[in-house]
């Protein structure tokens, strides 16, 4: 009699086949938005040569539907001059994104959600700051790409370095 899956024995030798992966984007949006162009209500001395520092946080939910996940990316956008440090702008903005996932092993989950969807919207992202900087009345800022991998790896670090701060304070208080 030959192996059938109806037997098992086929079934038992074929090798472990890999969860298929399944994401897409129902919806994005932008949660909160803020653009301030303290230039044209102060005014700047001297020449505006923009310095601008942008700072990245991430944030991820599960939501009700099943398979359903709410993933932020949180930008705060200052730009000073470079010699005297005056404020020119700033834009603070939540850009969301709703996924449905499927196939992602409970603990890769949480990389997934704050390195591939972000990823995703990023581009989108990139052209609201685009638009916003320019409707403002500045050169359109175009952001450069961001290391997601990388901005997850950091804080990684900079949670398990704080964690260990914290059990040597809480040791050096016991003793």
């Amino acid at each position: 009699m030959a192996d059938t899956p109806e037997n098992g024995a086929a079934a038992a030798a074929a090798p472990q086949e890999a969860p298929q992966i399944k994401s897409r984007i129902l919806a994005q949006y932008i949660r909160d938005l803020s653009f301030e162009n303290i230039l044209a209500q102060k005014g700047v001395s001297g020449e505006a040569n923009p310095e601008i520092q942008v700072q990245v946080n991430l944030d991820a939910r599960k939501r009700k539907p099943e398979n359903q996940y709410e993933v932020i990316i949180k930008l705060n956008i200052t730009s000073k001059t470079k010699d005297k440090g005056e404020p020119l702008f700033v834009l603070e903005i939540e850009y969301a994104g709703v996924f449905e996932i499927t196939g992602v092993p409970e603990d890769q989950m949480h990389p997934y959600l704050l390195i591939e969807c972000p990823r995703l919207t990023f581009p989108f992202l990139r052209r609201i700051v685009s638009d916003v900087s320019r409707d403002g009345g500045f050169p359109p800022l175009n952001l450069e790409t961001i290391d997601f991998l990388a901005l997850y790896r950091s804080e990684l670090v900079r949670r398990a370095e704080a964690e260990k701060a914290k059990l040597a304070e809480s040791t050096d208080t016991v003793n």
